[in-house]
């Protein structure tokens, strides 16, 4: 099976390039906010359209709504909760 390298595949939405990007995405449910920092993502230079690796979004899923079950455990729900993402250089 052929890997395809995605990040020499054009934009899906306006055919721009696409850049190798550490990015930050807030997500809010039931107004507690968490912001994960640090997420390695494909980030279209024209229109900003944002793409992961496949798998990708779903384990970003998962670490946001990790964080909102920790929020209601700990009842940090008047604050937001922030992860940051790194890795080895």
């Amino acid at each position: 099976m052929r890997k395809i390298d995605v990040s020499k595949e054009p934009c899906s939405e306006c055919g721009g390039r696409l850049e190798r990007k550490h990015i930050t995405q807030e997500f809010e449910h039931e107004g507690v906010k968490v912001k994960l920092s640090g997420i390695a993502a494909l980030v279209c230079a024209d229109c900003g359209d944002i793409y992961f690796q496949p798998g990708g979004a779903d384990k970003v899923a998962a670490a946001a709504n990790s964080l909102f079950d920790l929020a209601v455990v700990g009842k940090q729900h008047k604050r937001s909760l922030t992860a940051q993402i790194s890795q080895p250089q």
